[in-house]
C-alpha cells in the first residue's frame, strides 16, 4: 500500500502525436502563404495550443456536469468533446461547453478524435470507470476518474499498472484529498501528539438512495434519449428499468459499490494517506437483514445492504504491529468517545473519522479542522506548525496544472499508483460483504440465516485463501464484446 506521497506527473500529449512540436512547425510554415486562426497562434483572450489541455468528457451528467465546470476553470483546460450514452443527462454539460462535439459511445470518440484529445474525465456509474480509463490511458491519455476508482478490485491495481506503464497523469476523483484537513491531521500524527495509531473507526450517514430492497422487476419502454446497451457497457444484458436511473445505480451491485464505494474513498483517505500501512490482511463483516416473513430472511443480494459494519486489517510497514479499521453505514456510529465533553461541537458528524492512538485520539468530520480529545488540547493542535503543502487550486485545477508541467515534473493528490492500492482496500469490505450475501443461500438454494466468516487475504495473489467462492468478486466479468 501506498502512503502519503503522491506520484509524479505525466507527460500531456499523446505519445504517438507530439502536438506541440507539430503546430509549432506548421504554424512557422503556413504564416507566410495564409492568415493563421487566432485559436491557433493565441492572442488576446486565446491560449496557444501549446499552453492549453484538450479534455473530452466520458459521462458529463450528474457529477460529469461538475467534473467539467470545476476542470474548466483552469485557464489552460479546454473542454473540447463531450460523450454521454444518455442524452438527458448530458444537456447541462452541452449547455456549458456548446462548441465541444457530442458523442454517445466513448470508444467512438477516442478512435475519432484521439488524436486531438490530450486528456479525459470519466465521471460514468462505477461499472465502467475501468474500461473508459484503460482505453483512454492506451492510447496515452491522461485521466481523471471518479470514485471508487473501479468496479472491482483487480480492476483497480491493472489502472495502477496501466498508469505507470503508459506514463500518463492520473488523478481519482476523491476531493477531499485534496483538503487541507487532511494535511492537517497528517501533521498531528506526524508530530507525534496522539501516539501511535492501533486503531481508527470511519463512518457514513450514507446510503441515501435505496439500498437492501428487491431486484425491480417489469417491462419499460426504453426512452428514446437512452442507449441503454451502452449505459450497460461491460455488464451482462439485462431489462431496461427506471430503478436504475439516474443515480439509484449506486445500490446495486452489478452497476455500484454501495455507501461504501461512494464515501470509502473520501472518508478512508486520512489513514492511508497518513498511516504506513500495507494491504488489508483480514476483513469480515456484518449487515442488517432484511425480512421477507417472521424467521425469513429475504434474498435482496442483488441490492447493496441498507446498513453495514466491515472490520479490516491491515499490517504496518515498519513492522510495529496491526491497524484495525471498522467502517460503518447506513447511520450506523461508533461509541461516543470518554473523552468528549457534554459541551463540545463537533458540527456535523454524519460522516467522519475517529483515530484512537497510544497518547490521545482525534477526530476528522470534514468540516473543519482535526479535534484532538480531550478537548482541553486543542491549544497544542493551534500551536502546531503547518509543513505540508497545501493545494489552494483544488484537486481539479491541480490536476489539469501537473499535465501541463508533464511527467515526473509535478506532483497530484490522488494519482492511480496511490489510488489504486487505496482502491482495493476500500473494495475488500464490499467483497467481505457480497460474500456475506452469499451464504444465505444454501445448498438447495434455500435462504438461512447467515453465519460470520472472516476472509483472510492474499493481496500478491489476489485471492482469498479460506472461502473460495469469496474469489467471484475480485474482478468484474464482462460480456463479449468488452475488456480491459
Amino acid at each position: 500500500m501506498q502512503n502519503s506521497a503522491p506520484m509524479k506527473s505525466a507527460p500531456y500529449f499523446d505519445k504517438n502525436h507530439n502536438r506541440r512540436k507539430f503546430i509549432k512547425n506548421a504554424t512557422t510554415a503556413a504564416a507566410a502563404f495564409t492568415i493563421v486562426p487566432r485559436f491557433v497562434l493565441g492572442g488576446n483572450g486565446h491560449l496557444p495550443p501549446s499552453d492549453t489541455l484538450y479534455i473530452g468528457g466520458i459521462g458529463v451528467g450528474g457529477k460529469g456536469t461538475s467534473d467539467l465546470t470545476s476542470i474548466a476553470e483552469s485557464p489552460n483546460a479546454k473542454i473540447v468533446y463531450l460523450c454521454d450514452v444518455d442524452d438527458r443527462m448530458a444537456v447541462k454539460s452541452k449547455k456549458n461547453f456548446p462548441k465541444a462535439k457530442y458523442y454517445k459511445d466513448f470508444r467512438v470518440m477516442l478512435d475519432k478524435e484521439g488524436k486531438s484529445i490530450d486528456a479525459v474525465t470519466v465521471s460514468t456509474p462505477d461499472h465502467t470507470h475501468a474500461v473508459a480509463a484503460m482505453a483512454a490511458m492506451e492510447m496515452g491519455k491522461h485521466v481523471y476518474v471518479q470514485k471508487p476508482l473501479t468496479h472491482s478490485i483487480k480492476e483497480a491495481r491493472l489502472l495502477a499498472e496501466a498508469a505507470k506503464r503508459n506514463q500518463v497523469i492520473t488523478q481519482m476523483g476523491n476531493q477531499w484529498a485534496s483538503g487541507d484537513h487532511v494535511r492537517r491531521m497528517k501533521e498531528v500524527v506526524d508530530a507525534g501528539l496522539i501516539g501511535d495509531v492501533t486503531k481508527v473507526y470511519a463512518w457514513t450517514n450514507r446510503p441515501v438512495w435505496p439500498q437492501g430492497i428487491p431486484t425491480p422487476t417489469g417491462k419499460y419502454d426504453i426512452p428514446k434519449e437512452l442507449d441503454w446497451d451502452l449505459w450497460l457497457g461491460p455488464e451482462s444484458k439485462i431489462d431496461f428499468n427506471p430503478a436504475y436511473l439516474p443515480f439509484n445505480w449506486r445500490g446495486w451491485w452489478k452497476f455500484g459499490t454501495g455507501a461504501l464505494g461512494d464515501m470509502g474513498c473520501h472518508i478512508m483517505d486520512p489513514v492511508f494517506r497518513i498511516l504506513p500501512i500495507d494491504f488489508p490482511t483480514e476483513v469480515e463483516c456484518s449487515t442488517s437483514t432484511a425480512w421477507s416473513g417472521f424467521f425469513q430472511v429475504a434474498n435482496y443480494s442483488d441490492s447493496c445492504p441498507a446498513s453495514s459494519i466491515i472490520h479490516l486489517k491491515f499490517p504496518k510497514k515498519d513492522g510495529s504491529g496491526n491497524l484495525k479499521l471498522t467502517w460503518m453505514d447506513g447511520g450506523l456510529l461508533p461509541e461516543t468517545p470518554e473523552e468528549l465533553l457534554p459541551t463540545d461541537d463537533l458540527g456535523d458528524m454524519s460522516n467522519g473519522v475517529i483515530f484512537e492512538g497510544t497518547k490521545g485520539k482525534m477526530i476528522g468530520n470534514y468540516s473543519k479542522a482535526p479535534t484532538l480529545l480531550p478537548t482541553s488540547r486543542m491549544p497544542e493542535l493551534e500551536a502546531l506548525p503547518k509543513t505540508l503543502k497545501r493545494i489552494p487550486e483544488g484537486h481539479y485545477v491541480d490536476w489539469v496544472n501537473a499535465c501541463m508541467k508533464g511527467y515526473g515534473n509535478a506532483e497530484v493528490s490522488s494519482p492511480f499508483e496511490y489510488a489504486g492500492p487505496f482502491t482495493e482496500a476500500v473494495l475488500m469490505g464490499n467483497l467481505a460483504i457480497r460474500s456475506y450475501q452469499y451464504q444465505l443461500k444454501n445448498k438447495k438454494g434455500d435462504i438461512s440465516y447467515p453465519g460470520r466468516k472472516k476472509l483472510f487475504w492474499d493481496a500478491k495473489n489476489m485471492k482469498i485463501t479460506n472461502f473460495d467462492e469469496a474469489n467471484d468478486f475480485v474482478m468484474s466479468k464482462y460480456r463479449e464484446g468488452w475488456k480491459l
